[in-house]
């Protein structure tokens, strides 16, 4: 039976890479570290995970690389699937040395840097003529317009806190100086009115589309803008080609995520993204085609091999966003979210596997 390694347990994509793997007739092992989770993992719960297995120290130590290639050699060469963004860079710079020990699909870290660059991504996306927001130099010559750090990521902000939205030249200029304090020069765009949504690829070793995914925004918290706390599955063909232009004018490899908002380009996260669970509910076989192209397997790209339609809420973060809604004077998500709670599908709820979602739930209980 082979082996699949799947690290950062703690993040609530690893039960849906877990099941996904585990149904496939993988043996999964999930890692996480201790100084970086408080509580045990919900995926060390899982009837489809093999082993969950404890590393000392957090993923930011000067020795996590050490301590996981330990682990990854205690099994025959088995395939990494890296969930948490320091594990992926870590691995990205020490591909020679990870690649003795496991496989996986993981980009040079130069690629990654680039990817998480948004200023380098909206001059490639313009190079390739993708759509993007308008981008100002100095002063905006209107209003609203988003003001966001190169890499906020970098700066270990938060999902929510890596933009802020000026619909003057006070708020600007408050703004401006808020994401100063992170990056002198900060991206200021025209913000861009419609849907949110995200195109999901899986490259191979060779830079090929070998699997994609499609998700709309339908709520988010905080309701000014922040994550998704609800997304729907769908098929956008367009939006499929201009995301795979883009990462592979990179010669990208693995998992990423192109953000959309209308048809422009936001930005890129090159790494597993927070709707990960989508891919479960709506049936891809994303995570497997993965674990597959990784071992060396050569695959052909199959359009819409997954479930359209598929609505996904987040239970405890979804309705934190109803409520915000709310108060922000938006009754309509508000009564959207309560129809959603009898025919959105719970993101970590499966009834084979009710383990991990009781454990989170009691997570959060006690963190409370």
């Amino acid at each position: 039976m082979e082996t699949v390694v799947i690290t950062d347990g703690k993040y609530r994509s690893s039960i849906a890479a877990a099941r996904a793997l585990g149904r496939a007739g993988y043996q999964v092992v999930v890692t996480q570290t201790r100084k970086d989770a408080a509580l045990e993992p919900p995926v060390f719960t899982s009837r489809f995970v093999a082993q969950g297995r404890w590393i000392e120290g957090a993923a930011a130590d000067p020795d996590y690389p050490d301590r996981l290639l330990a682990l990854l050699e205690e099994y025959d060469h088995p395939v990494l699937f890296c969930v948490g963004a320091v594990t992926l860079n870590t691995v990205a710079r020490q591909r020679e040395r990870f690649a003795q020990a496991c496989d996986f699909l993981i980009a040079p870290p130069e690629v990654l840097d680039q990817l998480n660059d948004k200023e380098t991504v909206h001059a490639r996306c313009e190079a390739l003529g993708i759509p993007v927001p308008r981008e100002y130099t100095g002063e905006p010559e209107g209003y609203p317009v988003v003001i966001k750090p190169h890499c906020g990521e970098k700066f270990g902000l938060k999902a929510r806190d890596r933009y802020r939205v000026a619909r003057d030249r006070p708020e600007y200029e408050a703004a401006l100086a808020a994401m100063g304090a992170y990056d002198p020069s900060p991206i200021v765009q025209q913000k861009v009115d419609g849907p949110g949504a995200g195109a999901s690829l899986l490259l191979d070793r060779d830079s090929r589309l070998i699997g994609a995914i499609c998700h709309r925004r339908i709520r988010e918290y905080p309701a000014a803008g922040g994550p998704s706390t609800c997304c729907e599955s769908f098929y956008d063909e367009t939006m499929i080609q201009h995301a795979c232009r883009l990462l592979q004018s990179f010669q990208f490899v693995g998992l990423a995520m192109v953000e959309f908002k209308g048809d422009c380009v936001l930005e890129v996260n090159p790494r597993i993204w927070g709707s990960f669970p989508l891919t479960e509910q709506a049936g891809s076989p994303i995570a497997v085609r993965y674990a597959q192209a990784a071992a060396g397997a050569v695959l052909d790209y199959q359009p819409r091999d997954y479930d359209t339609g598929v609505r996904m809420r987040f239970l405890l973060n979804d309705t934190a966003a109803m409520l915000d809604y709310l108060r922000h004077g938006r009754p309509g998500p508000f009564f959207q979210g309560a129809a959603d709670f009898f025919r959105a599908k719970e993101a970590l709820s499966c009834r084979e596997d009710p383990a991990p979602m009781r454990r989170y739930l009691r997570n959060n209980l006690l963190r409370r």
